[in-house]
């Protein structure tokens, strides 16, 4: 019976984009399931709770720790210690790779502040005693520290895992979730029924360069604090084409699709912008209309939802995103 392990990757956010894209590649070649905070809104008290249920459903724990001690909660804590510290408390098995020489990172990656280093200290000292720990220093490195450590770590402590829902008929609480999923399922296809019904001609539909108005959460550093902040990011459909479709010419998984998407829409904020957040109805949206254009089409099961490029429209959108001709090559051409 195949399993495939759901790993919670933590670390602070600004600093290690690349690094935690790396690691997410990775788990996903491993046929792993990555969890994050790619995943989640901008971080508070309220949604800690949340993320603990997340972390309970991992079978590992995936820690980077980078130059930031991170955002702090009302604890004086950061999350990232507070995540680490509950899935220690759960008993949930942990890889922890550590950067080996913080004193080299560019200075946007350290902490500047003096009471965030030492915590920060602190913090390492923590994760590093008593601890098998995998030290970095590059981000290049991660991909193959993931692949050596994790399937280790997976053959001494093995977990319960995640399998299709047609392998665990006796799991009453799978069959429960499966159903649930396939629920959803036809009820977004009930809605993209209704979206081509109510739209007799594909030229009805917002496409091209028309403007979709995404709504933006994310926490802002100012002096020290905290701040949460709500914008709306103006994105037009064939720059969320260019964005999708180099993805889905073949199979691709959907919370893969979501959690790239997420870190795209974040690279166009400054570093302040401590973590990036878009809602999850926004992206429900987008996946609705390119069902509704006949852009996409869903692959697999409920649980493991995959897009693909529409064979159909293929050949379409790849010309249309395609690099043109300036009007001046041509005519030198003549």
């Amino acid at each position: 019976m195949d399993k495939r392990y759901q790993v919670f990757v933590s670390s602070t956010f600004a600093d290690l984009q690349d690094e935690r894209s790396n690691v997410i590649q990775t788990l996903m070649e491993m046929d792993c399931i990555p969890a994050g905070m790619e995943l989640f809104p901008a971080l508070d008290e309220e949604q800690f709770e949340f993320i603990k249920k997340v972390i309970d459903d991992s079978d590992y724990y995936l820690l980077i720790v980078g130059g930031r001690y991170g955002s702090l909660s009302e604890k004086g804590i950061s999350y990232t210690e507070m995540e680490y510290d509950y899935a220690i408390k759960q008993g949930i098995k942990v890889v922890a790779l550590v950067h080996g020489s913080p004193e080299k990172l560019a200075v946007e990656k350290v902490e500047m502040d003096s009471e965030a280093r030492q915590k920060l200290q602190i913090f390492r000292e923590k994760v590093t005693t008593n601890r098998l720990v995998k030290f970095w220093d590059d981000a290049k490195e991660l991909s193959g520290l993931v692949a050596l450590s994790l399937p280790k770590t997976i053959k001494t402590y093995p977990a319960v895992g995640w399998i299709r829902g047609n392998e665990a008929t006796d799991n009453t609480d799978l069959l429960k979730q499966l159903n649930k999923l396939r629920q959803e399922k036809d009820e977004l296809e009930k809605q993209v029924q209704v979206l081509q019904a109510n739209n007799t001609e594909i030229l009805d539909l917002a496409q091209g360069e028309d403007i979709l108005t995404i709504s933006i959460r994310h926490n802002v550093n100012r002096g020290g604090k905290r701040e949460k902040v709500k914008l709306e990011y103006y994105i037009s459909w064939n720059e969320i084409l260019k964005f999708i479709v180099p993805k889905v010419l073949q199979p691709y998984p959907e919370r893969a699709i979501h959690a790239n998407f997420t870190s795209y829409i974040a690279s166009k904020y400054p570093d302040d912008f401590d973590i990036v957040s878009i809602d999850i109805i926004d992206f429900e949206n987008i996946k609705i209309q390119l069902l509704a254009l006949e852009y996409i089409r869903l692959l697999g099961d409920p649980m493991d939802i995959f897009w693909e490029i529409m064979p159909s429209a293929r050949k379409k959108i790849v010309r249309s995103l395609a690099l043109k001709r300036y009007e001046s090559d041509l005519t030198n051409d003549e």
